[in-house]
């Protein structure tokens, strides 16, 4: 039986007085792929921030493993067993890529050890000791969804993280999202790059103005590239 990890009922978000999400309403089963699609401003990325508490004023039902979190403190989101990972990926420059492995907190059982860590991303056991700043770019992307998977965190939430790098390590970034699938973690990823999320996901939901105008799943993708082209112009 499938098991609602993640379900959003008549979300609506602001930033100050800006109302950017309109009664937004999704359901992430367990172990699911499932990607946002859209526009920039559809309000993709506010969805993902509203879930872990990080927008203005929220109102409708966030609910996680069954818990309501719509009132939650992003760290106490978090403990349920949230990682997010935002697009400007937050490394801190100063500090080597290990020390940056090393500082989130454990909010759950099961986190990823080094070593495991290290076996997904081979690049930063090579890196282990450089700083923050001399990673290249994709190596930052792989150290950011590294460092939430240290956490025990089940859930993932990514935001556009192939943006801006070479199909090489975007290729690897697909290889690691199929990993964690195969290793029953539960996956939303909000992607500009539709070549690169489309095999990836088992269900697509598409946003247009703060609302979900679509969902549809991977064996619909081609009845529905009509409709994607429109919204999307892929």
């Amino acid at each position: 039986m499938t098991k609602e990890l993640l379900k959003i009922e008549d979300l609506h978000a602001w930033y100050g007085e800006s109302h950017i999400l309109h009664g937004v309403n999704l359901t992430v089963n367990e172990g699911e792929v499932v990607t946002l699609l859209g526009r920039n401003g559809a309000g993709r990325t506010t969805t993902m921030r509203a879930i872990v508490g990080m927008t203005g004023a929220r109102k409708g039902s966030i609910k996680i493993n069954g818990e309501e979190a719509i009132k939650l403190a992003p760290h106490k989101v978090a403990r349920l067993g949230v990682g997010y990972c935002p697009e400007e990926r937050g490394i801190f420059a100063s500090l080597t890529a290990e020390e940056n492995l090393m500082l989130p907190p454990t909010i759950g059982p099961g986190g990823m050890s080094l070593d495991e860590i290290y076996a997904m991303f081979p690049n930063l056991k090579e890196r282990a000791a450089s700083p923050g700043t001399r990673l290249s770019g994709g190596e930052q992307q792989m150290l950011a969804v590294a460092r939430i998977l240290r956490t025990g965190a089940r859930l993932l939430l990514l935001d556009e993280i192939s943006e801006g790098l070479a199909p090489v390590i975007v290729q690897k970034l697909a290889e690691m999202i199929l990993t964690l699938k195969a290793k029953g973690y539960t996956i939303v990823l909000v992607e500009q790059n539709f070549r690169f999320a489309a095999p990836l996901a088992d269900r697509f939901y598409v946003m247009e103005h703060g609302r979900i105008v679509k969902q549809f799943a991977q064996a619909e993708l081609a009845g529905n590239m009509g409709m994607l082209q429109e919204y999307l112009g892929v």
